[in-house]
């Protein structure tokens, strides 16, 4: 597979977590914690390792100029430095906030390494990275994350991850950051959590993105996740705006100005704040292959801004939400609008070119051998309608739900229909859906779908149009953004399990709980934990796993399903 982004075809195996062994003859640094003052107030960062180099990342504050370096480790005293890089840097005047990225290359393979930033004499906290392996693995662990709103609660998430996740890479699936200014989406406590959007107002800037990348990397228990392992990101829609496709965002008009200068800008801002390699030319182009040794290939994809055609929106819908659903007319309209409209054959999200890469790579892995293969996708990839709202929903919280509403009783009147669960997710996209998973098959390609973006549990089955089970879907909750039906919550009523009821492909919904997937694969075994916390409307929080996944290698042809363990 030709990547796009990358240095070259990558293998993933990271370090483990903050305060755990990262090997047999190292420790971790104690659990991290930030600076309370100096020039390094944003925490440090790795990122897209290879077998032989990782990126590694630091902020600056209030750098006047002098000697800027970093120095990379076998031991966590630094007394035997394998990579050290830097230079002195005259200011005509002081620079208030910068980023420094270092390519650390020369290293040794599947080696664990322990590196930190230094402005003059004053050194950065320690971070723990790790090189890629080559040949035989045992074990991996993945830590799957998205949806991290800093104005709707702590994250509590990522310090829970950081320090007992005990993980080899964080695969950060996309919403890293909201683009919103207070008074916008989940800042309804932010004031009295201290944590108000800064800027002040919608970010379209590169200063404005800027100015949003450093106060998240603020963030104490983001800043240890950063330092515990090297991660994998990819983005989703919220890096640059809501709902942001090939030729615009929902979260975008004309007086914004024009699309593609803020998308760019948004961009640039992720790059610079990130851990990750440079693109090319065309910033947009942020996917690639990475091979874990032996035992799986992860294929990031890009699923926002090359490729995707604008959503289908519910006014397309062709009859009104009133109508009677019992006649064949209605229903032959509805149908034709999900083949014709929704199902348009020329509808695009990954495009042919990256569902090609794809095919490749996973291709490559099976004839390898190799029992996973892994696509770090940011929406659901699973078929999922709405339930019947109109007969599910309680009377009571219908009346309460549409009151003052004309779109809320229009909606739930439409999903008598059997409407999509959200068209900006490959539900808005079968037949790209049918492209790549007939792609798939013609390699004899089962697959592991990690997913992010809906703030909620689920573990689903992914099934082509002609019945042929393609493999499972593991879709990870929000670190703090709220749940699809969070602003309807109500005693009784339970969104995830009528989800389950409404859709044979989902086995499990859970639209309560904040927290993370952590992923270990061997190859026997890929065991999905759940990982929930308590709370994120203050610190004091408790974790706990909500359930636990078991998937076995396809033998014999057949794509096994997944099993529940707890």
């Amino acid at each position: 597979m030709t990547k796009t982004n990358l240095t070259r075809r990558t293998a993933l195996i990271g370090a483990a977590g903050a305060g755990l062994a990262v090997s047999s003859c190292s420790k971790s640094p104690d659990v991290f914690r930030p600076v309370e003052a100096g020039h390094f107030n944003h925490g440090v960062a790795s990122g897209d390792p290879d077998q032989t180099s990782v990126m590694l990342w630091t902020a600056l504050t209030d750098d006047g100029g002098g000697y800027r370096g970093v120095e990379l480790a076998r031991d966590e005293a630094f007394t035997d430095i394998v990579f050290a890089q830097g230079d002195e840097i005259t200011y005509v005047m002081m620079q208030p906030l910068g980023t420094l990225k270092i390519l650390a290359t020369g290293l040794e393979p599947g080696t664990s390494y322990f590196y930190r930033f230094r402005l003059n004499d004053e050194y950065s906290p320690v971070g723990v990275t790790r090189t890629l392996p080559q040949g035989a693995l045992a074990q991996y662990r993945i830590g799957v994350f998205s949806c991290s709103n800093f104005p709707a609660g702590h994250f509590n998430v990522y310090r829970e991850a950081a320090e007992n996740g005990d993980l080899d890479l964080v695969l950060h699936l996309g919403d890293y950051f909201y683009e919103y200014g207070p008074g916008g989406y989940a800042t309804g406590n932010a004031e009295a959590m201290n944590r108000v959007p800064s800027p002040a107002h919608e970010i379209l800037t590169y200063e404005d993105y800027v100015q949003r990348h450093a106060q998240y990397k603020s963030d104490p228990d983001l800043q240890a996740l950063h330092a515990a392992a090297p991660w994998i990101l990819s983005w989703d829609d919220h890096e640059t705006a809501n709902d942001a496709w090939s030729g615009g965002a929902e979260n975008h008009d004309e007086g914004e100005g024009l699309w593609a200068a803020r998308r760019d800008a948004a961009l640039r801002a992720w790059y610079d704040w990130q851990p990750a390699r440079e693109p090319g030319d065309d910033l947009r182009q942020r996917r690639g292959s990475y091979e874990i040794g032996d035992l799986a290939t992860l294929c990031l994809l890009e699923s926002r801004l090359i490729a995707r055609d604008q959503q289908v929106g519910l006014e397309t819908f062709p009859i009104a939400s009133d109508a009677d659903e019992t006649d064949p007319a209605n229903l032959d309209a509805v149908a034709t609008w999900k083949r014709d409209v929704v199902g348009a054959e020329d509808r695009s999200l990954l495009g042919a070119e990256q569902i090609a890469e794809i095919q490749s790579a996973c291709g490559a892995s099976k004839a390898a051998g190799k029992p996973w293969r892994i696509l770090a996708n940011q929406v659901i990839m699973s078929r999922v309608n709405f339930p019947n709202f109109a007969e599910e929903m309680p009377g009571w919280l219908r009346w309460w739900a549409t009151r003052n509403s004309e779109f809320a009783r229009n909606f739930i009147m439409s999903t008598r229909f059997g409407i999509p669960f959200n068209l900006d997710m490959w539900d808005g996209y079968p037949a790209e859906r049918e492209r790549l998973f007939a792609a798939l098959r013609q390699v004899d390609a089962d697959i592991i779908t990690l997913t992010g973006d809906v703030h909620s549990f689920w573990t689903n089955d992914l099934i082509d149009g002609e019945g042929n089970r393609i493999g499972t879907e593991l879709v990870g909750s929000s670190v703090t953004s709220p749940s699809p039906f969070s602003g309807f919550k109500a005693p009784g009523v339970d969104y995830g399990k009528l989800m389950i009821e409404a859709n044979a492909d989902v086995d499990h919904c859970n639209m309560e709980d904040h927290g993370y997937i952590r992923l270990t694969l061997t190859p026997d075994v890929a065991n999905a934990e759940y990982i929930k916390v308590s709370d994120i409307l203050t610190r004091d929080y408790r974790a706990s796993i909500e359930s636990e996944w078991r998937i076995r290698p396809t033998s014999g042809g057949e794509v096994p399903p997944v099993e529940r363990v707890s």
